[in-house]
């Protein structure tokens, strides 16, 4: 099973926000004890925009297609819709 590296980020806005108390510091750990992996989000090589590379990492390691004009996109080796 496969959790997005995006879960970090909405638990450490939750928690800035105070509505969410979670050991974030270990949060790598706790996903490895119950069974879960990483899906990492994509550097920023190819494409400057932090949720076109969310998606893409969703759709290489979902073997997903996306929908997109954008051409930074096409960079990445994910089927495009254009």
């Amino acid at each position: 099973m496969l959790v997005s590296a995006v879960t970090a980020w909405e638990i450490s806005i939750k928690q800035t926000l105070g509505r969410l108390e979670f050991p974030l510091d270990r949060f790598d750990d706790i996903l490895q004890q119950i069974g879960f992996d990483p899906l990492p989000v994509l550097p920023g090589r190819r494409h400057n925009d932090p949720f076109d590379r969310m998606l893409i990492a969703q759709a290489l390691t979902g073997g997903l297609t996306l929908v997109s004009y954008d051409n930074a996109v096409c960079r990445y080796p994910v089927p495009v819709l254009r």
